[in-house]
């Protein structure tokens, strides 16, 4: 599971990392703020995003507040910060923070604070029978599908028309991009990939059905 950290003091973001991978978390780490924004609109979304305030490019609760109005207005966010002020904490709370943590802090209160979020976060908000959308976040049967930013497109493309069959070269301008270096093949490689992320949540499934020589569609 992937953590985004945007810290831009060394040692802290080495003290940060190495505790959330002792406990088996992938860390991504980044100085500045227009790093992060750079990673977040490239994709995959990570898990949780653990943000400083303080940055050498501006204010890490601007961030916060662009998640909360756009696609990824879910991802998990815990503000670490130096401002241990009561109202610097309801400030990051109104801002769209999940949690809130002042410096200097405990290695093993964050992991703590980290799980608990994710289990949170990760709790199906509709009924666990087929699939539910929020924003950027499918699920399956109850199960969260971890997908890439393309996988996502195509699946909530197929989503939006279900049994209609979409050709090839649809899918490839409406996930791609008309002006996308790519071609049938491309589309039937994320589709493969797809199809099996959707088997380890619900084995019993097969929602995307192939017609040679059209496309693909999807079976609610």
């Amino acid at each position: 599971m992937s953590i985004l950290l945007l810290e831009d003091d060394p040692a802290i973001a080495d003290t940060v990392a190495f505790a959330l991978r002792r406990e088996g978390f992938a860390v991504e780490h980044r100085a500045w703020l227009a790093e992060a924004r750079e990673r977040l609109r490239a994709g995959p979304a990570p898990a949780l995003l653990i943000l400083d305030i303080g940055l050498p490019d501006g204010h890490g609760l601007d961030l916060c507040r662009e998640l909360r109005a756009g696609p990824l207005k879910h991802l998990p966010v815990i503000v670490l910060s130096a401002r241990s002020e009561e109202m610097d904490r309801v400030l990051g709370l109104e801002l769209g923070a999940d949690d809130y943590l002042a410096k200097p802090f405990s290695p093993r209160e964050l992991v703590a604070r980290v799980r608990a979020l994710l289990r949170r976060a990760q709790a199906s908000p509709a009924p666990s029978a087929g699939f539910v959308v929020d924003g950027a976040r499918v699920w399956l049967d109850g199960t969260l599908l971890n997908l890439t930013k393309l996988e996502l497109g195509l699946l909530l493309k197929l989503l939006a028309a279900p049994q209609r069959i979409h050709a090839r070269d649809a899918l490839l301008d409406a996930v791609w991009g008309s002006s996308a270096d790519s071609g049938d093949r491309t589309v039937d490689t994320h589709i493969k990939t797809l199809r099996a992320k959707l088997r380890d949540a619900a084995p019993a499934r097969d929602p995307i059905k192939t017609h040679r020589g059209l496309g693909y569609s999807l079976e609610p």
